[in-house]
């Protein structure tokens, strides 16, 4: 109902959600061209991540214009025969929103940190993925007690996502922990604000393998697979698992060989330079005919 009494000459859609697809799925069946950001993003599995996997996907199929975040991206997309004139490479808009984030103090006042906190090293961690739920998130807790135990020195922080499944394993396995500090979620500009006073992060979200290197922040990743594998390339994350015994080695290389940690840390970031949403706009005005030429593609900087 809404595409028809607005009828847009085209839609935007970002990212992998599932309203991301439908919302492409109500375009297409109302004859709107598409747009996706953040297009060609693969693992090559479909049941991981889930379902964000087959939704980028479906939604590939449905797009005219695809707005690859990397070269990386494009070549997937290639690889699947989208016609290489509809994409557009732009960097990515999460790079975009964070530095905007961190510029941002909300009524002037910067994140008030428990005392804790205050510690020499602290570790961000999130996680919340279906396919990490159960088992696997007991593991990882146990390695996060076995660091703390480890480092008399370190501090970390776990922002508990709301799903009962994340709740029932984190809560009864952290909470009463010295040195560990569960809150509720936060919200985007507090989030931005942790990774920027974090020593490193621990994680199984896609965006945040895209903000903590813009700040320098190594970062380990809690899957098997990403679909973001250039900060991998790029010596700025590292995969993990959800082993104990792996994330506790990993983890403990970073706090204790200060060469390892500057080589990741100092990793160039591949991801974007704050151009990404302007680089979007561009195009489609030369595509609707306001700009004469398209734009320039994003090209991340070398050493």
């Amino acid at each position: 109902m809404l595409f028809k009494k607005i009828r847009p000459d085209g839609v935007l859609v970002q990212g992998d959600t599932s309203t991301t697809f439908v919302a492409s799925l109500a375009a297409f069946y109302n004859q709107v061209p598409i747009g996706h950001v953040e297009a060609g993003l693969r693992t090559g599995d479909r049941g991981e991540p889930f379902p964000e996997e087959v939704n980028r996907r479906l939604t590939s199929v449905l797009a005219e214009w695809h707005f690859a975040p990397t070269t990386t991206a494009r070549g997937n997309l290639l690889a699947e025969g989208v016609n290489p004139a509809s994409i557009f490479v732009t960097g990515n808009t999460v790079t975009d929103a964070f530095g905007m984030a961190l510029r941002a103090r909300r009524n002037g006042q910067p994140l008030i940190m428990p005392k804790m906190l205050s510690g020499e090293k602290l570790i961000l961690v999130t996680m919340h993925r279906r396919e990490n739920q159960g088992s696997p998130m007991r593991s990882v807790c146990l390695g996060l007690r076995d660091i703390v135990k480890r480092f008399s020195d370190v501090v970390v922080a776990l922002p508990v996502h709301l799903s009962p499944s994340v709740r029932d394993v984190v809560l009864r396995l952290l909470s009463g922990v010295d040195r560990i500090w569960l809150s509720e979620p936060l919200d985007y500009l507090d989030t931005a604000q942790m990774i920027q006073r974090s020593t490193l992060v621990i994680t199984d979200s896609g965006g945040i393998q895209e903000e903590a290197p813009a700040l320098g922040k190594p970062v380990l990743v809690l899957r098997n697979k990403t679909e973001r594998p250039e900060g991998v390339q790029a010596g700025t994350a590292r995969l993990v698992g959800t082993s104990r015994s792996t994330l506790v080695q990993e983890a403990t290389r970073l706090l204790s060989d200060s060469r390892h940690y500057a080589t990741m840390a100092n990793a160039i970031n591949p991801y974007g330079d704050g151009k990404a949403a302007q680089r979007i706009r561009e195009y489609l005005l030369y595509v609707f005919g306001r700009r004469r030429g398209q734009p320039a593609q994003f090209v991340p900087r070398s050493r």
